[in-house]
């Protein structure tokens, strides 16, 4: 046989070990796999539903975070003026206490002068008028019991315009008095104890009155000039006190 024969003959097996090779193949997927030739099969494994995620919350609106805001600061300077509202009242109450114990001791005011005028000046002036008056011409009720005293012959005796006959009745009179057992009685030396009783208790005023209605009355014009002071005094404390608990701020 020559050459060219054998190649024919050669060149048909190659073919046909091809063919079978391609058939084979096809026909067995996992020596292609093993041949490297096809490739591997993934497992197909069923996949497992989503949870369900709840949706996250809005954001707050930016009009909703304002108004939040000016809430808070409204709150904070609420709180900060109610704070300084006391811290006033007290500082106004301290100085009102301060003077009314100057004015009972019969001292100068000094330095508490110039924080009443700023204090309560604006808004109380006659009263701190009349306190700054009194303070630098003092009246202490100590004085004015011991001055009462000493006055009792000159307010229990007859009036300076009191005639000889009304003097003679007065004297008669107090000799034998009838009154009513709720009714305190108007003769001159029981009106002069309750008078001394009063003032002794400090109730300056209740005193005064029964002053005024003994027959000696004129007599003790300068001791009921100093105890008038002494009631427009206390007076005049009593009302910036009460200014001080209101709270009423000073004017500027």
């Amino acid at each position: 046989m020559s050459w060219a024969g054998r190649l024919l003959i050669a060149f048909a097996l190659i073919l046909l070990g091809a063919a079978a090779a391609t058939w084979g193949l096809a026909r067995y997927q996992s020596a292609a796999q093993v041949l490297g030739v096809a490739p591997a099969q993934v497992p197909v494994t069923q996949q497992q539903p989503e949870q369900s995620i709840a949706p996250a919350p809005a954001p707050m609106g930016v009009a909703a975070a304002v108004a939040d805001l000016q809430l808070r600061l409204q709150r904070v300077e609420n709180a900060a003026a109610q704070a300084q509202g006391s811290a006033g009242r007290a500082d106004a109450l301290l100085i009102a206490f301060a003077a009314r114990r100057s004015i009972d001791r019969g001292v100068g005011l000094g330095y508490l002068e110039p924080l009443l005028l700023d204090r309560f000046g604006a808004r109380h002036p006659q009263a701190i008028s009349t306190i700054v008056t009194t303070s630098r011409a003092p009246v202490r009720l100590a004085d004015l019991i011991k001055d009462y005293e000493a006055l009792r012959p000159s307010l229990l005796a007859a009036g300076p315009s009191e005639g000889f006959w009304t003097g003679v009745q007065r004297e008669f009179g107090s000799l034998i008095h009838v009154h009513r057992a709720d009714r305190p009685s108007t003769q001159p030396r029981a009106r002069y104890e309750r008078a001394l009783a009063q003032l002794s208790a400090g109730q300056v005023d209740a005193a005064l009155a029964e002053t005024m209605r003994l027959p000696g009355a004129p007599r003790a014009s300068p001791w009921i000039a100093k105890a008038r002071r002494y009631v427009a005094a206390h007076r005049s404390l009593d009302e910036i006190e009460s200014g001080a608990l209101l709270g009423n701020p000073p004017a500027s």
